[in-house]
Protein backbone atom coordinates (compact mmCIF):
# COMPACT_ATOMS: atom_id res chain seq x y z
CA UNK A 1 0.00 0.00 0.00
CA UNK A 2 1.15 3.30 -1.23
CA UNK A 3 1.31 6.15 1.14
CA UNK A 4 -2.33 7.78 1.32
CA UNK A 5 -3.72 5.49 -0.87
CA UNK A 6 -7.63 5.47 -0.77
CA UNK A 7 -9.77 2.80 0.94
CA UNK A 8 -13.20 2.56 0.97
CA UNK A 9 -14.67 1.34 4.33
CA UNK A 10 -17.93 -0.39 4.35
CA UNK A 11 -19.03 1.64 7.74
CA UNK A 12 -22.07 0.60 10.28
CA UNK A 13 -21.08 3.11 12.87
CA UNK A 14 -20.56 0.04 15.93
CA UNK A 15 -16.56 -0.55 17.59
CA UNK A 16 -15.13 -2.61 14.73
CA UNK A 17 -15.42 -0.26 11.78
CA UNK A 18 -15.41 3.47 14.15
CA UNK A 19 -12.05 2.23 15.52
CA UNK A 20 -11.09 0.68 11.75
CA UNK A 21 -10.70 4.18 10.10
CA UNK A 22 -8.46 5.69 12.56
CA UNK A 23 -6.62 2.34 12.18
CA UNK A 24 -6.42 2.11 8.05
CA UNK A 25 -4.86 5.96 8.64
CA UNK A 26 -2.25 4.92 10.66
CA UNK A 27 -1.09 1.23 9.80
CA UNK A 28 -1.89 1.48 6.59
CA UNK A 29 -1.10 5.11 6.01
CA UNK A 30 -4.88 5.43 3.99
CA UNK A 31 -7.23 8.21 3.71
CA UNK A 32 -10.24 6.65 4.13
CA UNK A 33 -13.40 6.79 2.37
CA UNK A 34 -16.81 5.23 4.85
CA UNK A 35 -19.74 4.25 3.17
CA UNK A 36 -22.91 2.88 4.82
CA UNK A 37 -25.21 1.05 2.93
CA UNK A 38 -29.08 1.22 4.31
CA UNK A 39 -30.50 -2.18 3.85
CA UNK A 40 -33.38 -1.39 6.54
CA UNK A 41 -31.22 -0.94 9.17
CA UNK A 42 -32.73 0.87 11.92
CA UNK A 43 -30.83 3.98 13.55
CA UNK A 44 -30.01 7.80 12.34
CA UNK A 45 -27.85 6.82 9.39
CA UNK A 46 -27.16 10.57 9.34
CA UNK A 47 -25.64 10.45 12.69
CA UNK A 48 -23.74 7.52 11.60
CA UNK A 49 -22.13 9.37 8.48
CA UNK A 50 -21.06 12.13 11.44
CA UNK A 51 -19.87 9.77 13.50
CA UNK A 52 -17.86 8.09 10.44
CA UNK A 53 -16.28 11.46 9.78
CA UNK A 54 -15.67 12.38 13.45
CA UNK A 55 -14.02 9.79 13.44
CA UNK A 56 -11.47 10.61 10.59
CA UNK A 57 -12.57 9.41 7.53
CA UNK A 58 -11.87 11.93 4.88
CA UNK A 59 -15.52 11.69 3.10
CA UNK A 60 -18.43 9.19 4.16
CA UNK A 61 -21.36 8.33 1.89
CA UNK A 62 -24.74 6.99 2.59
CA UNK A 63 -26.66 5.14 0.19
CA UNK A 64 -30.65 3.95 0.20
CA UNK A 65 -30.98 0.97 -1.08
CA UNK A 66 -34.02 -0.58 0.66
CA UNK A 67 -35.47 -0.54 -2.86
CA UNK A 68 -32.57 -2.36 -4.43
CA UNK A 69 -32.19 -4.97 -2.17
CA UNK A 70 -35.70 -5.99 -2.22
CA UNK A 71 -35.97 -5.87 -5.75
CA UNK A 72 -32.65 -7.52 -6.62
CA UNK A 73 -31.62 -9.77 -3.76
CA UNK A 74 -34.99 -10.63 -1.75
CA UNK A 75 -37.11 -11.62 -5.08
CA UNK A 76 -34.86 -13.82 -6.52
CA UNK A 77 -34.34 -15.70 -3.47
CA UNK A 78 -38.34 -15.82 -2.22
CA UNK A 79 -38.84 -17.06 -5.69
CA UNK A 80 -35.99 -19.47 -5.27
CA UNK A 81 -37.35 -20.61 -1.62
CA UNK A 82 -33.78 -19.68 -0.35
CA UNK A 83 -33.39 -21.52 3.10
CA UNK A 84 -30.16 -22.48 3.93
CA UNK A 85 -30.09 -25.85 5.81
CA UNK A 86 -33.74 -25.51 5.09
CA UNK A 87 -34.61 -23.05 8.24
CA UNK A 88 -32.18 -19.76 7.99
CA UNK A 89 -34.30 -17.15 4.80
CA UNK A 90 -30.58 -15.50 4.53
CA UNK A 91 -31.33 -12.25 5.57
CA UNK A 92 -27.81 -11.56 6.39
CA UNK A 93 -25.93 -12.94 3.86
CA UNK A 94 -28.36 -11.45 1.17
CA UNK A 95 -27.27 -8.18 2.06
CA UNK A 96 -24.10 -8.45 1.86
CA UNK A 97 -23.16 -8.94 -2.25
CA UNK A 98 -25.20 -5.78 -2.11
CA UNK A 99 -23.29 -3.79 0.38
CA UNK A 100 -19.55 -4.88 -1.38
CA UNK A 101 -21.33 -4.00 -5.28
CA UNK A 102 -21.23 -0.26 -3.40
CA UNK A 103 -18.18 -0.58 -2.26
CA UNK A 104 -16.77 -1.10 -5.50
CA UNK A 105 -18.65 1.39 -6.98
CA UNK A 106 -18.14 4.10 -4.60
CA UNK A 107 -13.71 2.64 -5.21
CA UNK A 108 -14.21 3.46 -8.68
CA UNK A 109 -15.51 6.50 -8.32
CA UNK A 110 -13.15 8.03 -5.84
CA UNK A 111 -9.70 6.25 -7.37
CA UNK A 112 -9.91 4.05 -4.68
CA UNK A 113 -7.17 0.37 -4.80
CA UNK A 114 -8.66 -0.70 -1.46
CA UNK A 115 -11.94 -1.65 0.09
CA UNK A 116 -12.44 -2.59 3.62
CA UNK A 117 -14.77 -4.02 5.94
CA UNK A 118 -14.89 -4.73 9.73
CA UNK A 119 -15.81 -8.51 9.99
CA UNK A 120 -13.32 -10.68 12.00
CA UNK A 121 -12.08 -14.31 11.07
CA UNK A 122 -14.52 -16.56 12.24
CA UNK A 123 -17.28 -15.33 10.66
CA UNK A 124 -19.30 -16.34 7.38
CA UNK A 125 -19.58 -12.44 6.41
CA UNK A 126 -15.44 -11.81 5.90
CA UNK A 127 -16.25 -14.16 3.22
CA UNK A 128 -18.90 -12.76 1.53
CA UNK A 129 -17.00 -9.84 0.94
CA UNK A 130 -14.05 -10.78 0.01
CA UNK A 131 -15.61 -13.05 -2.88
CA UNK A 132 -18.31 -10.21 -3.84
CA UNK A 133 -15.19 -7.81 -4.74
CA UNK A 134 -13.24 -10.16 -6.03
CA UNK A 135 -15.92 -11.47 -8.33
CA UNK A 136 -17.11 -7.87 -9.23
CA UNK A 137 -13.34 -6.05 -9.04
CA UNK A 138 -10.31 -8.42 -8.87
CA UNK A 139 -8.02 -5.63 -9.23
CA UNK A 140 -9.00 -3.98 -5.82
CA UNK A 141 -7.19 -5.42 -2.26
CA UNK A 142 -9.64 -6.08 0.37
CA UNK A 143 -8.22 -5.23 3.71
CA UNK A 144 -10.28 -6.55 7.12
CA UNK A 145 -8.34 -4.77 10.23
CA UNK A 146 -10.47 -6.88 12.67
CA UNK A 147 -8.18 -10.09 10.97
CA UNK A 148 -5.28 -8.49 11.82
CA UNK A 149 -5.41 -6.18 14.69
CA UNK A 150 -5.82 -8.87 17.03
CA UNK A 151 -7.03 -6.57 19.71
CA UNK A 152 -10.08 -7.34 22.51
CA UNK A 153 -13.23 -5.48 22.60
CA UNK A 154 -11.48 -3.59 25.67
CA UNK A 155 -8.68 -3.19 23.36
CA UNK A 156 -10.76 -1.61 21.07
CA UNK A 157 -12.36 1.05 23.73
CA UNK A 158 -9.10 1.88 24.78
CA UNK A 159 -7.76 2.67 21.32
CA UNK A 160 -10.68 4.64 20.41
CA UNK A 161 -10.33 6.77 23.37
CA UNK A 162 -7.18 7.43 22.71
CA UNK A 163 -7.82 8.76 19.45
CA UNK A 164 -10.54 10.71 20.31
CA UNK A 165 -13.05 8.16 17.87
CA UNK A 166 -16.56 8.79 19.26
CA UNK A 167 -18.24 5.41 19.51
CA UNK A 168 -21.26 4.82 20.79
CA UNK A 169 -22.59 4.86 24.12
CA UNK A 170 -24.90 3.56 26.86
CA UNK A 171 -25.29 -0.31 28.47
CA UNK A 172 -23.25 -2.90 26.82
CA UNK A 173 -24.83 -5.73 25.06
CA UNK A 174 -23.59 -9.53 25.24
CA UNK A 175 -25.35 -10.13 22.10
CA UNK A 176 -23.94 -9.13 18.26
CA UNK A 177 -26.93 -7.94 16.07
CA UNK A 178 -27.58 -7.39 12.64
CA UNK A 179 -30.92 -6.21 10.92
CA UNK A 180 -32.23 -5.98 7.19
CA UNK A 181 -35.27 -5.70 5.63
CA UNK A 182 -35.50 -9.37 5.53
CA UNK A 183 -34.57 -10.40 8.93
CA UNK A 184 -32.70 -10.03 12.16
CA UNK A 185 -29.89 -12.04 13.87
CA UNK A 186 -28.82 -12.16 17.11
CA UNK A 187 -25.39 -14.21 18.77
CA UNK A 188 -23.30 -14.62 21.51
CA UNK A 189 -23.54 -14.22 25.16
CA UNK A 190 -25.85 -16.81 26.51
CA UNK A 191 -26.27 -18.05 22.92
CA UNK A 192 -23.19 -19.65 22.76
CA UNK A 193 -24.34 -22.32 24.97
CA UNK A 194 -26.76 -24.03 22.36
CA UNK A 195 -28.50 -26.01 25.48
CA UNK A 196 -29.71 -23.11 27.01
CA UNK A 197 -33.56 -21.63 25.79
CA UNK A 198 -32.72 -18.23 24.23
CA UNK A 199 -33.70 -15.51 26.70
CA UNK A 200 -36.80 -13.18 25.90
CA UNK A 201 -33.84 -10.15 25.68
CA UNK A 202 -32.96 -11.58 22.67
CA UNK A 203 -35.29 -11.14 20.52
CA UNK A 204 -36.63 -7.55 19.03
CA UNK A 205 -39.14 -7.82 16.79
CA UNK A 206 -41.09 -10.54 17.64
CA UNK A 207 -43.45 -10.57 20.53
CA UNK A 208 -43.31 -13.80 22.55
CA UNK A 209 -45.76 -16.43 21.31
CA UNK A 210 -47.46 -16.77 24.96
CA UNK A 211 -48.44 -12.54 25.05
CA UNK A 212 -49.48 -13.00 20.86
CA UNK A 213 -53.09 -11.89 20.85
CA UNK A 214 -55.80 -14.21 21.27
CA UNK A 215 -57.39 -13.96 17.89
CA UNK A 216 -55.50 -15.21 14.85
CA UNK A 217 -54.72 -12.61 12.21
CA UNK A 218 -56.06 -13.10 8.74
CA UNK A 219 -53.14 -12.42 6.15
CA UNK A 220 -54.41 -12.22 2.17
CA UNK A 221 -51.83 -11.73 -0.39
CA UNK A 222 -51.81 -12.03 -3.88
CA UNK A 223 -48.85 -13.36 -6.07
CA UNK A 224 -47.80 -12.34 -9.66
CA UNK A 225 -45.08 -14.11 -11.23
CA UNK A 226 -43.61 -15.35 -7.70
CA UNK A 227 -43.66 -12.08 -6.23
CA UNK A 228 -46.02 -10.17 -4.03
CA UNK A 229 -47.76 -7.79 -5.31
CA UNK A 230 -50.85 -6.79 -2.40
CA UNK A 231 -51.21 -7.18 1.52
CA UNK A 232 -55.28 -7.86 2.26
CA UNK A 233 -55.95 -5.97 -1.33
CA UNK A 234 -53.55 -3.02 -1.07
CA UNK A 235 -51.26 -3.08 -3.33
CA UNK A 236 -47.73 -1.67 -2.58
CA UNK A 237 -43.83 -2.14 -3.37
CA UNK A 238 -42.09 -5.00 -2.59
CA UNK A 239 -39.89 -3.39 0.07
CA UNK A 240 -43.14 -1.78 1.97
CA UNK A 241 -44.90 -5.01 1.77
CA UNK A 242 -41.83 -6.48 3.89
CA UNK A 243 -42.15 -3.47 6.43
CA UNK A 244 -45.63 -4.28 6.95
CA UNK A 245 -45.45 -8.31 7.44
CA UNK A 246 -42.66 -7.66 9.92
CA UNK A 247 -44.48 -5.63 12.22
CA UNK A 248 -47.67 -7.95 11.74
CA UNK A 249 -46.01 -11.27 11.70
CA UNK A 250 -43.88 -10.26 14.53
CA UNK A 251 -46.74 -8.99 16.60
CA UNK A 252 -47.92 -12.36 16.66
CA UNK A 253 -45.09 -13.92 17.76
CA UNK A 254 -43.93 -15.35 14.14
CA UNK A 255 -40.45 -15.56 12.91
CA UNK A 256 -38.46 -16.79 15.45
CA UNK A 257 -35.73 -19.42 14.17
CA UNK A 258 -33.42 -21.25 16.57
CA UNK A 259 -30.70 -22.56 14.46
CA UNK A 260 -27.56 -24.69 14.81
CA UNK A 261 -25.42 -23.40 12.29
CA UNK A 262 -22.52 -25.29 9.88
CA UNK A 263 -20.72 -21.87 8.72
CA UNK A 264 -18.53 -21.38 5.71
CA UNK A 265 -15.58 -21.67 7.80
CA UNK A 266 -16.37 -25.13 9.57
CA UNK A 267 -17.22 -24.03 12.94
CA UNK A 268 -20.92 -24.58 14.07
CA UNK A 269 -22.51 -21.98 15.44
CA UNK A 270 -25.97 -21.29 17.53
CA UNK A 271 -27.62 -18.56 15.77
CA UNK A 272 -31.24 -16.65 16.40
CA UNK A 273 -32.85 -14.98 13.93
CA UNK A 274 -36.29 -13.12 13.82
CA UNK A 275 -38.04 -13.26 10.20
CA UNK A 276 -41.24 -12.57 10.25
CA UNK A 277 -41.97 -11.33 6.89
CA UNK A 278 -39.47 -13.77 5.64
CA UNK A 279 -41.03 -16.65 7.06
CA UNK A 280 -44.92 -15.99 6.25
CA UNK A 281 -43.62 -15.01 2.81
CA UNK A 282 -41.85 -18.22 1.71
CA UNK A 283 -44.88 -20.53 3.25
CA UNK A 284 -47.00 -18.61 1.03
CA UNK A 285 -45.01 -18.49 -1.95
CA UNK A 286 -44.11 -22.67 -1.71
CA UNK A 287 -48.46 -23.25 -1.40
CA UNK A 288 -48.92 -20.99 -4.55
CA UNK A 289 -46.43 -23.52 -6.17
CA UNK A 290 -47.52 -26.33 -5.42
CA UNK A 291 -50.75 -25.55 -6.12
CA UNK A 292 -50.05 -24.43 -10.02
CA UNK A 293 -46.79 -26.51 -10.35
CA UNK A 294 -46.69 -30.22 -12.04
CA UNK A 295 -44.77 -32.86 -9.80
CA UNK A 296 -41.77 -33.59 -11.45
CA UNK A 297 -41.10 -30.28 -11.61
CA UNK A 298 -41.32 -29.15 -8.26
CA UNK A 299 -39.61 -31.80 -7.18
CA UNK A 300 -36.64 -30.83 -9.58
CA UNK A 301 -36.48 -26.71 -8.19
CA UNK A 302 -36.56 -28.57 -4.56
CA UNK A 303 -33.53 -29.51 -5.39
CA UNK A 304 -32.04 -26.13 -7.00
CA UNK A 305 -33.41 -24.17 -4.33
CA UNK A 306 -31.51 -25.93 -2.08
CA UNK A 307 -27.66 -25.65 -4.41
CA UNK A 308 -29.23 -22.01 -4.65
CA UNK A 309 -29.32 -21.50 -1.20
CA UNK A 310 -25.70 -22.93 -0.20
CA UNK A 311 -24.52 -20.49 -2.76
CA UNK A 312 -25.91 -17.49 -1.36
CA UNK A 313 -24.83 -18.87 2.00
CA UNK A 314 -21.36 -19.43 0.88
CA UNK A 315 -21.11 -16.23 -0.43
CA UNK A 316 -20.87 -16.86 -4.46
CA UNK A 317 -23.94 -14.48 -4.96
CA UNK A 318 -21.80 -13.04 -8.20
CA UNK A 319 -20.84 -15.99 -10.47
CA UNK A 320 -22.58 -17.90 -13.36
CA UNK A 321 -23.83 -20.64 -11.58
CA UNK A 322 -26.43 -17.87 -9.70
CA UNK A 323 -27.00 -16.28 -12.20
CA UNK A 324 -28.11 -19.61 -14.45
CA UNK A 325 -29.98 -20.60 -11.37
CA UNK A 326 -32.17 -17.57 -11.26
CA UNK A 327 -33.02 -17.78 -14.95
CA UNK A 328 -34.16 -21.75 -14.26
CA UNK A 329 -35.65 -20.58 -10.93
CA UNK A 330 -37.39 -17.34 -13.13
CA UNK A 331 -39.22 -19.66 -16.21
CA UNK A 332 -40.87 -21.53 -13.09
CA UNK A 333 -43.07 -18.99 -12.15
CA UNK A 334 -44.96 -17.61 -15.08
CA UNK A 335 -47.89 -19.28 -13.74
CA UNK A 336 -47.30 -18.72 -10.37
CA UNK A 337 -49.68 -15.94 -10.25
CA UNK A 338 -52.83 -16.23 -7.49
CA UNK A 339 -53.87 -15.15 -3.69
CA UNK A 340 -53.07 -17.12 -0.54
CA UNK A 341 -54.81 -16.64 2.44
CA UNK A 342 -52.98 -16.79 5.73
CA UNK A 343 -53.54 -17.28 9.62
CA UNK A 344 -51.37 -15.92 12.16
CA UNK A 345 -51.61 -17.35 15.31
CA UNK A 346 -49.11 -17.35 18.60
CA UNK A 347 -45.83 -18.10 16.71
CA UNK A 348 -47.12 -19.93 13.64
CA UNK A 349 -48.29 -18.81 10.32
CA UNK A 350 -50.48 -21.57 8.64
CA UNK A 351 -51.85 -21.71 5.04
CA UNK A 352 -55.48 -21.59 5.37
CA UNK A 353 -56.60 -21.23 1.57
CA UNK A 354 -55.02 -20.44 -1.68
CA UNK A 355 -56.56 -19.88 -5.38
CA UNK A 356 -55.07 -19.49 -8.78
CA UNK A 357 -56.02 -19.04 -12.57
CA UNK A 358 -53.27 -22.11 -13.49
CA UNK A 359 -54.50 -24.00 -10.61
CA UNK A 360 -53.53 -27.50 -11.32
CA UNK A 361 -56.67 -28.41 -8.92
CA UNK A 362 -59.30 -29.59 -10.70
CA UNK A 363 -62.50 -30.40 -8.69
CA UNK A 364 -63.72 -33.02 -10.74
CA UNK A 365 -60.67 -34.72 -11.06
CA UNK A 366 -59.74 -34.82 -7.08
CA UNK A 367 -63.77 -35.40 -5.64
CA UNK A 368 -65.86 -38.48 -4.58
CA UNK A 369 -68.61 -37.12 -4.57
CA UNK A 370 -71.29 -36.18 -8.34
CA UNK A 371 -69.19 -35.05 -10.96
CA UNK A 372 -66.48 -36.95 -10.33
CA UNK A 373 -64.77 -37.23 -14.24
CA UNK A 374 -61.82 -39.43 -13.19
CA UNK A 375 -61.52 -42.86 -15.28
CA UNK A 376 -61.30 -45.67 -12.25
CA UNK A 377 -61.08 -47.83 -15.12
CA UNK A 378 -57.61 -46.74 -16.24
CA UNK A 379 -55.91 -47.51 -13.28
CA UNK A 380 -55.16 -50.99 -13.95
CA UNK A 381 -53.24 -50.84 -16.85
CA UNK A 382 -51.56 -47.73 -15.65
CA UNK A 383 -50.25 -49.11 -12.54
CA UNK A 384 -49.23 -52.66 -14.72
CA UNK A 385 -47.12 -50.18 -16.56
CA UNK A 386 -45.55 -48.03 -13.61
CA UNK A 387 -44.74 -51.17 -11.79
CA UNK A 388 -43.29 -53.24 -14.77
CA UNK A 389 -39.80 -52.60 -14.39
CA UNK A 390 -39.86 -53.95 -10.85
CA UNK A 391 -41.74 -56.69 -11.36
CA UNK A 392 -39.14 -57.73 -14.35
CA UNK A 393 -36.45 -57.14 -12.04
CA UNK A 394 -38.01 -59.30 -9.65
CA UNK A 395 -38.95 -61.95 -11.78
CA UNK A 396 -35.65 -61.98 -13.51
CA UNK A 397 -33.91 -62.62 -10.12
CA UNK A 398 -36.11 -65.23 -8.41
CA UNK A 399 -35.02 -68.56 -7.45
CA UNK A 400 -38.14 -70.51 -7.79
CA UNK A 401 -36.67 -73.47 -6.52
CA UNK A 402 -35.29 -71.55 -3.45
CA UNK A 403 -36.92 -71.30 0.06
CA UNK A 404 -35.98 -68.42 1.64
CA UNK A 405 -35.74 -68.38 5.30
CA UNK A 406 -38.19 -65.20 5.72
CA UNK A 407 -40.62 -67.67 4.04
CA UNK A 408 -39.87 -70.84 5.60
CA UNK A 409 -41.46 -69.86 8.91
CA UNK A 410 -44.69 -69.38 6.90
CA UNK A 411 -44.33 -73.09 6.02
CA UNK A 412 -47.14 -75.35 7.52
Amino acid sequence: MTDRSKVVLAYSGGLDTSVSIPWLREKKGADVVALTVNVGQPGDLDAVRSRAVAAGATRAFVVDARHEFAEEFIAPALRANALYEAIYPLSTALARPLIARHLVEVARREGASYVAHGCTGKGNDQVRFDLATTSLAPDLEVIAPAREWKMTREEEVAFAADHGVPVPVGPTSPYSTDENLWGRSVECGILEDPSVEPPEEVYGWTRSPRDAPEEPVSVHLRFERGLPVSIDSHRVPFSELIVQLNHSAGAAGVGRIDHLESRVVGIKSREVYECPAATVLISAHQALEALVLPRDLLDFKRTVEQRYAQLVYDGFWFTPLRDALDAFVLSTQERVTGEVAMKLYKGSAKVVGRRSPYSMYQHSLATYSSGDRFRPEMAEGFIYAWGLPARTWAAIGAKPTAVSARAAKYRP
